[in-house]
């Protein structure tokens, strides 16, 4: 069965052979209206007709609303793939000066480094006898 439509103003019929007309406009929802109007599905015992015949639209159109809705909430997401931990290599400042010592230990020292305490560090260093 092929339905035609067109934009011509629909009649009714009336009982007193009266002809009712009236001219169906596609209503334009704002964002927030229909985010306003899928809220109202998600309250404890709400019933989709009832909301939509509340708003005098149907059931299909929340539906359709519900989904947009969830394809552009997915749309920001981007895959992402978890895996372990590399152990990590020590970065090495710049100017870092890592001086061993026979006794296997290791004085390191940057370009903050005070001079004077640097000599007693190492005069000490000096004096073991490992």
């Amino acid at each position: 069965m092929d339905i035609e439509q067109s934009n011509e103003p629909r009649m009714s019929g009336r009982h007193d052979g009266a002809a009712l007309v009236r001219v169906e406009r596609r209503r334009r929802w704002s964002d927030e209206e229909k985010l306003a109007i899928l809220k109202e599905t998600t309250e404890p015992g709400a019933i989709m007709a009832v909301v939509a015949r509340r708003h005098g639209i149907g059931t299909g159109q929340l539906y359709t609303w519900r989904r947009q809705l969830l394809r552009g909430a997915m749309a920001g997401f981007v895959p992402v793939e978890l895996v372990p931990d590399a152990p990590t290599v020590p970065s090495v400042p710049h100017g870092r000066i890592d001086i061993r010592a026979r006794g296997g230990f290791t004085v390191s020292v940057d370009s903050l480094v005070d001079r004077g305490a640097l000599k007693m560090v190492l005069e000490l260093v000096g004096e073991l006898e490992l």
